[in-house]
């Protein structure tokens, strides 16, 4: 009930929506429930006609419906004769269907925009959370299992949820017109009814209580699916390159089997519900129809042939509303499994947030500083005691056997993963009391990955920068040596270069991202091997495009050809998490340390 209650305050304003529904759904079960019990004016006037027998006396109270049809049936006989009696209640049955219809089309709508509404605010605050979170979060998670809870999760909870709350209002209100009428026909038939209800519902209840647990699990399964899907599509080249189509196909063919026998032995339990009610509704009304009829045939003043006609079609009706609650309760259960996956992941908090009293940097003064940093990825040591400086204006390449830290390092500039012991100082503030976002603002990234997104080369370079003209974006794509190659697409710089840039070859999708760079125009870049990838051609060029880049800028780079960082002015050799060396390349390699055995191996391997 909790998460149910949660997962609906989502819907807020709720009462935007709740008043409306709640009235027109008022005004369809009234009219709903008079549509039959204006039958039995209608079986008087065809079966008696003569008006009855008996004159009837007009009712005292406004609230006794029955006698109030009778007698208003009997005076229309009365008035207008047999057939313009028929004719005046049928016209009564039209108008009261009509409007019965009407109003529950309009509570449908309302209904329709309140799950429309939930969705919305439920996929937003996902989302919203998923993009909050730290990097670090996402090392540890399946994409695919992220993707399903925000598609998948969200689009059943909104329905189970919305769907449940219909039932819940109207479903009971429903069932307790309909008691009212039939008490207000025959009390001992309906006393007899309600004591075989829960019997019908205490075997519903057997039926549908493992449905949550298998809900849970499917919607696990599910994520998994979308998780081998998401590595399909994106490694299809090396799936094909190593002729492991046939292993891809047979793993998904698992989940996908898995995930069709838990969604059969649900279709099961929800299917079985419904035939169950349905059942035990029909042996219901046989069991009435045998009583009733008795009182009927033993000419009991109490019940007349049309007041039990119109109760038995009463009573049938009664089972619908029994039976879409029992099938909601079953259908609930996915919706709460579904809810519970959701909320775990807008429950998730960010491991990094800002300060209470976080400082807003408006730019790059004096330097920053490593000060005894350590780094952990759980019981793994990766960064020990880490301590350098980078003036402003300089470059620092940081070098050393794969495994060594430095891309750890790098990612504790802009925060993506947090200093655990020590202190990163910029301009003499600890990053920790620095807003996130100012912080990253003074920084332009290039990884070896060239990230890029399905959209134009023009939105791409724009990426993060509002406003961007396009003689800025060109002026960037000169200075990353794009320019020319982005003129010879088909539509220029609103060419659309697929996804993740694979229309694009590696040279041209990682001067994009020095092009985006050099727009952002940031006081620091951190280079993360950005030519490591290429070919010497596009090295070359690419290259080049960093120097111009790098120019006049505070550059912290990591180079895995070690030719490419000769000038830097300070470099810093990490080993096991451990600087053993720093200095230029002439001071390093004249120490005859671990640069220059690193410099003599590449020189060997280039020969």
């Amino acid at each position: 009930m909790k998460t149910y209650l949660r997962l609906l305050s989502f819907a807020k304003p709720i009462e935007k929506y709740a008043i409306p529904y709640i009235l027109c759904t008022l005004v369809t079960v009234f009219f709903g429930t008079l549509n039959l019990a204006l039958l039995m004016p209608l079986l008087n006037t065809l079966f008696l006609k003569d008006g009855g027998s008996t004159k009837l006396v007009k009712p005292d109270h406004w609230f006794d419906l029955i006698d109030q049809f009778n007698y208003f049936a009997q005076q229309l006989n009365e008035q207008f004769g047999p057939y313009g009696t028929l004719q005046r209640v049928l016209i009564v049955i039209v108008v009261s269907v009509f409007l019965s219809n009407m109003f529950r089309y309009l509570a449908q709508r309302i209904m329709e925009n309140l799950r429309i509404h939930t969705l919305l605010n439920l996929r937003k605050t996902v989302f919203n959370n998923v993009m909050d979170l730290h990097v670090g979060y996402f090392n540890n998670q399946r994409k695919g299992d992220i993707i399903s809870k925000i598609a998948s999760d969200v689009q059943v909870v909104q329905f189970s949820v919305t769907a449940t709350l219909q039932v819940v209002f109207k479903e009971p209100l429903q069932l307790l017109f309909y008691i009212i009428w039939l008490f207000g026909i025959s009390y001992k038939l309906t006393f007899f009814a309600i004591l075989v209800i829960p019997v019908s519902a205490f075997f519903i209840s057997l039926i549908v209580r493992r449905l949550k647990q298998q809900a849970t699990e499917a919607q696990q399964v599910y994520g998994k699916m979308i998780s081998y899907l998401d590595e399909a599509l994106s490694g299809i080249k090396i799936i094909k390159a190593f002729n492991a189509t046939s292993y891809v196909k047979n793993r998904f063919h698992e989940e996908n089997v898995y995930y069709s026998k838990i969604g059969r032995r649900m279709a099961r339990r929800q299917q079985l519900s419904s035939p169950v009610s349905e059942l035990l509704g029909v042996l219901m009304v046989a069991v009435l129809v045998l009583y009733g009829g008795h009182l009927v045939l033993s000419g009991s003043e109490e019940l007349s042939a049309a007041s039990f006609i119109t109760y038995i079609a009463m009573f049938s009706q009664v089972m619908r509303p029994a039976k879409a609650i029992t099938d909601s309760f079953s259908n609930i259960h996915s919706g709460i499994a579904a809810g519970e996956r959701v909320l775990d992941l807008i429950d998730e908090k960010p491991a990094i947030i800002d300060a209470p009293n976080a400082v807003v940097l408006h730019d790059f003064k004096d330097s920053i500083c490593f000060e005894h940093v350590n780094f952990a990825y759980q019981d793994k040591k990766v960064l020990d005691d880490i301590c350098f400086e980078v003036p402003k204006g300089k470059t620092v390449a940081l070098v050393g056997p794969s495994g060594g830290g430095k891309s750890t390092l790098m990612d504790l500039l802009p925060r993506f993963q947090e200093v655990q012991s020590g202190s990163l100082l910029i301009d003499g503030i600890d990053i920790k009391d620095i807003q996130v976002d100012s912080l990253r603002r003074l920084m332009g990234t290039v990884n070896q990955e060239s990230i890029l997104f399905n959209d134009t080369i023009f939105n791409n370079i724009a990426f993060g920068v509002q406003n961007a003209t396009l003689e800025e974006v060109q002026a960037a794509a000169k200075i990353a040596n794009a320019h020319e190659f982005i003129e010879n697409t088909v539509e220029g710089y609103y060419t659309n270069i697929g996804d993740r840039g694979v229309k694009l070859s590696g040279g041209q999708r990682q001067r994009i991202c020095i092009a985006r760079a050099v727009l952002k125009n940031p006081p620091i870049l951190l280079l993360d091997e950005a030519t490591s990838a290429l070919d010497t051609e596009s090295e070359k060029l690419v290259q080049d495009a960093l120097n111009k880049l790098m120019h006049s800028r505070t550059t912290l780079v990591i180079a895995h050809r070690l030719s490419t960082i000769q000038s830097a002015d300070m470099i810093v050799v990490l080993d096991n998490g451990k600087i053993v060396e720093q200095g230029n390349h002439f001071d390093l390699m004249a120490k005859c340390g671990l640069y220059k055995r690193l410099v003599d191996m590449q020189q060997f391997e280039e020969v």
